[in-house]
């Protein structure tokens, strides 16, 4: 059986061990859903000299995604851009500038038509022609309807090139519009975020630098890898929800207790991303907003980041009571483990009578959210999946 150890890779790659090479392709076969054997295939595409090349446009954007990708550590940015694919083209990173910049971009596109990737960050205004974004005379409209059709996939970065994110927010003043929405007739990666995981990113061109073949999307485009669970099943707070222990106020016990924050607004029970298992800027765990107190506010999802109000409490989807529950409040004197479980028994049974009436009222935040009622109620819960 092949395996890694036998193919042929030059001892060092960019200052990487040929052990750390290795062992990055196979975690990145993993992450992406892919058997640990596909790191192989990884490997060997990485390996080749002939590096893909990449065209990344910025239009409507605060350079967050591109600060994002620069505090990327595996790889980190020098590797991949030396190593791993040719940036041909960046308003942001590239060496050259005006005149210089474009005419680079221009013979890169005439150079790999129909082969290289084009990446866009930053939502297109459409308003009054789109005269509200121009890069070197032209409309960023323009740009991209003139460049899209030569490339051979096209990755829109972050919310805003996903679905107009926070320049699309009401009342849009400049009618942005995410990439896919203007390119209807196209097949377009989106990477939503404010800013993105850059993984979710370098794990999309990899497997397509990989399989020569984008990774399997959702009905989103998104990569199913990395949006294919809700935050609120992967998030660590889980448990707390389950158990009916929620911070109440900022500051309050609960919440330096660390206990769930849907009763701050927290979207996790809506919003669709892997934050809580890939995490942010490899500075340890918990580097995600939930990790370190605060809600999430859905910014990966269409009509909820930057649409839902931030404390408003989220709507509830795909939830599924666990086998056994936790104890809401241990060490209550008085009371045996039997009683408790029993009563947590009843009370699924109650709520689960009690139906989609319990459920819509704690889901559009309109159910007493008073502290002393909550410590003498479990949580409304969906019906069975």
């Amino acid at each position: 059986m092949k395996t890694l150890d036998f193919i042929p890779i030059q001892k060092e790659l960019g200052g990487v061990s040929r052990r750390d090479f290795l062992k990055f392709c196979s975690i990145m076969a993993v992450g992406m859903g892919l058997p640990v054997t596909a790191g192989v295939k990884i490997a060997q595409a990485l390996a080749d000299p002939k590096r893909p090349p990449v065209i990344w446009l910025s239009f409507q954007e605060c350079t967050g995604c591109v600060e994002s990708l620069l505090r990327s550590t595996h790889p980190t940015l020098e590797n991949l851009l030396l190593n791993l694919i040719s940036l041909d083209y960046s308003e942001t990173l590239s060496a050259a500038a005006g005149k210089q910049a474009e005419a680079a971009r221009d013979k890169s596109i005439a150079d790999n038509k129909g082969s290289f990737i084009l990446v866009v960050d930053g939502a297109v205004p459409t308003k009054d022609g789109g005269v509200y974004c121009r890069i070197a005379g032209k409309t960023a409209l323009s740009i991209l309807q003139e460049i899209a059709p030569k490339a051979g996939a096209i990755v829109a970065m972050g919310s805003c090139a996903s679905w107009g994110g926070i320049a699309a927010a009401a009342p849009n003043p400049t009618g942005a519009k995410g990439i896919p929405e203007i390119l209807t007739g196209s097949k377009v990666v989106t990477i939503p975020g404010c800013p993105p995981n850059p993984y979710n990113l370098l794990s999309t061109l990899l497997h397509l630098i990989t399989f020569h073949k984008l990774p399997e999307l959702d009905t989103l485009g998104r990569p199913k890898f990395a949006y294919g669970r809700l935050i609120h099943e992967n998030c660590e707070r889980r448990p707390h929800f389950d158990a009916g222990r929620f911070a109440q106020h900022f500051g309050d016990d609960g919440h330096r207790s660390g206990f769930c924050l849907y009763k701050l607004g927290c979207k996790g029970p809506e919003t669709y991303a892997n934050c809580p298992s890939v995490l942010f800027g490899d500075a340890g765990a918990g580097t995600w907003p939930v990790g370190i107190g605060h809600p999430c506010f859905g910014c990966t999802e269409k009509g909820v980041g930057f649409s839902a109000p931030l404390h408003q409490m989220a709507d509830l989807k795909n939830l599924t009571p666990p086998v056994f529950f936790s104890e809401a409040f241990p060490n209550t004197p008085g009371i045996s483990p039997g009683i408790k479980a029993f009563a947590c028994g009843s009370a699924g049974i109650v709520v689960g009578a009690a139906g989609a009436a319990a459920l819509m009222s704690l889901g559009s935040g309109k159910g007493d959210r008073q502290a002393g009622a909550d410590k003498e109620q479990q949580p409304p819960r969906d019906k069975e999946a």
